[in-house]
């Protein structure tokens, strides 16, 4: 397997986890620079680099990129070139730049694109409607999990997980995780439970405004949180004719649909920041930015820890720290 295919089936692992991450490929060099067009690399949830898109100046500014990207699940291009390379030349409209001040002096175009991670839909119940809503919402774009009592994969087809019971240990693949209630008198509040046990990031609840109500207030003081419980859409779906199961639940799908979009849903949300020793610093050799939780290489001098994007830069510092000791601070 070459290293494309490697950094490919890791983004592909990544993706159907419904974990965050972000496909580095380089798609322009102007040498010298160890990249070449072609090179790629993965960026996942937590800032790691997996593959190569060249030496360790680039990666700080990948993965910052790559991180943006996931935030906001926006492609985009930046070229990282030496920083007297573009100090006269206008903004290129689509480009960002990055300027840096690394020994090897070549210019790198990369292209980061976020990873797309399906949402997942969890249906909870048998009833009519949950069979239509777990036949539909694949074509969608939810990765659907359907959970009944007794339930099985004949029953459900369309579905990628069916779980034959209400009450799951584990909370499905995709990410954000939306959920319908749709037992219909079998089982509801039980549904209702798994759904806010499991931390699903929106609920629907197929239920008259009567009924929610009443069964907001038993979950309330049985202690299940106020806020997720006041949260739950009942009745579920928007507002249409909807005069049996099937019309049912295409009016709940709509409501799903505007729910994974208010929820940034389609491609990855912002990840968990991993945690940090201290803030994003600066290089004081290169200027290049720097994450503390990710670099490589570090040293100690006058009370306080340096870190750099590469060993050259590292060297350079230890040979002489006292000239760089005003540099490197917080970006």
């Amino acid at each position: 397997m070459s290293n494309g295919d490697s950094v490919l089936e890791r983004a592909r692992s990544l993706e159907a986890a419904g974990l965050p991450g972000a496909l580095a490929t380089v798609v322009r060099v102007y040498s010298p620079t160890s990249g070449k067009p072609g090179d790629k690399a993965v960026v996942d949830g937590e800032g790691r680099l997996h593959g190569w898109i060249g030496g360790g100046c680039a990666q700080p500014a990948v993965i910052r990129a790559a991180r943006q990207a996931m935030a906001d699940s926006e492609s985009r291009l930046i070229r990282i070139r030496p920083e007297e390379a573009g100090a006269e030349e206008a903004p290129e409209s689509g480009v960002e730049d990055v300027a840096m001040r690394c020994h090897s002096g070549g210019t790198l175009e990369i292209f980061i694109e976020p990873l797309t991670v399906a949402p997942g839909l969890l249906v909870l119940g048998g009833s009519p409607a949950a069979h239509t809503l777990a036949a539909l919402a694949g074509r969608v774009g939810f990765t659907v999990t359907v959970a009944a009592k007794g339930a099985g994969a004949s029953v459900f087809p369309e579905a990628s997980e069916v779980v034959p019971s209400l009450r799951l240990e584990r909370r499905p693949a995709g990410r954000p995780l939306l959920a319908v209630v749709a037992t219909q008198g079998q089982g509801d509040e039980l549904g209702l439970e798994t759904a806010l046990s499991l931390g699903a990031d929106h609920i629907a609840f197929i239920a008259s405004a009567r009924k929610a109500e009443q069964l907001r207030t038993d979950l309330k003081e049985r202690g299940f949180d106020a806020g997720a419980v006041d949260a739950i859409e009942a009745p579920a779906g928007v507002p249409l004719d909807a005069r049996n199961p099937r019309e049912i639940a295409v009016s709940v799908l709509a409501g799903l649909v505007n729910a994974r979009h208010r929820l940034g849903a389609g491609a990855v949300l912002e990840p968990e920041p991993a945690p940090a020793p201290a803030a994003e610093v600066v290089d004081p050799i290169c200027g290049m930015t720097v994450d503390p939780a990710t670099a490589d290489f570090s040293t100690e001098y006058g009370g306080r820890t340096w870190y750099f994007c590469c060993g050259h830069c590292q060297h350079r510092f230890e040979q002489d720290p006292a000239a760089y000791a005003d540099a490197g601070a917080p970006a």
